[in-house]
């Protein structure tokens, strides 16, 4: 069974700085990491994989990622955490791609490595649009699981899930190939190994470009992007307010009170 990964390289930082001219993250001096909703991604699919084998079933875990030749360091962390191996998507025509753009190329290369099941993050933590996951399944055809907080079972065929809700769960049987974004609460991810850094370090980590994925021009990069960033920027920081104490159901009339006065002015 091949089971794929999807991560990506994520600036290690709250304090994001966009560039007023370019509209874009500002990279440079900023330490990178794996998104960490990534990390349960791969946790799961290592933890797949060893249900898999004690059942008899052979697979394998294979992760990938686009961007910039740097992310070259993301993929061997995550061998160093219990992945087989990886392939790394970069080329200068996949610059400026958004989620659907960015979906579409993993999407082929997920098609590339024929994958039975695939993982994803619920969502990156610098663009928390949730979308790349979802994207996917589009542009291969295959089942979604969206919020998957627990796999009751697995086979090579089919899965038994439990997505996260807004009041609880939602049991479903999802018949594979198919797209499994996870929630944090699925697990708590491993350490590195020694085995997995001794490998990481020696690994062959192919680059896959646009072209050698056959991928439509057209569809890559800024020009296969749907969606335009306009504008970014951080909103400036208010001072003031009020601050009233007291107990919740006075509070709650005064606040009514304010809400009148200033709808009525």
């Amino acid at each position: 069974m091949k089971i794929v990964v999807c991560i990506k390289q994520v600036p290690q930082t709250t304090n994001v700085k966009i560039d007023p001219v370019t509209n874009t993250l500002v990279r440079e001096g900023v330490e990178s990491q794996i998104n960490p909703f990534d990390l349960y991604a791969l946790e799961e699919a290592v933890r797949v994989k060893e249900r898999l084998a004690a059942a008899g079933t052979e697979s394998t875990v294979t992760v990938i990622s686009m961007g910039p030749p740097q992310v070259d360091a993301a993929l061997r962390e995550a061998i160093t955490l219990g992945a087989d191996d990886a392939v790394l998507l970069s080329d200068r025509a996949y610059a400026g791609s958004d989620t659907w753009a960015t979906s579409y190329a993993l999407a082929m290369a997920i098609k590339q490595l024929a994958a039975d099941l695939v993982f994803c993050g619920m969502q990156a933590i610098d663009g928390d649009t949730a979308q790349t996951g979802p994207g996917i399944t589009v542009h291969i055809d295959l089942a979604l699981a969206a919020y998957v907080a627990k796999i009751d079972e697995i086979s090579p065929k089919r899965a038994t899930v439990r997505r996260l809700l807004e009041e609880g769960y939602e049991v479903c049987e999802v018949q594979l190939p198919a797209v499994f974004t996870v929630v944090k609460e699925i697990n708590e991810p491993r350490t590195p190994s020694l085995r997995g850094k001794m490998k990481a370090k020696s690994a062959q980590i192919p680059v896959w470009t646009a072209a050698s994925l056959g991928l439509d021009p057209d569809k890559c990069g800024l020009k296969g992007s749907p969606t335009q960033v306009v504008k970014i920027f951080s909103p400036e920081h208010r001072a003031g307010g009020e601050r009233w104490d007291g107990d919740a159901p006075d509070l709650a009339a005064k606040l009514l009170e304010v809400i009148r006065e200033r709808i009525t002015v």
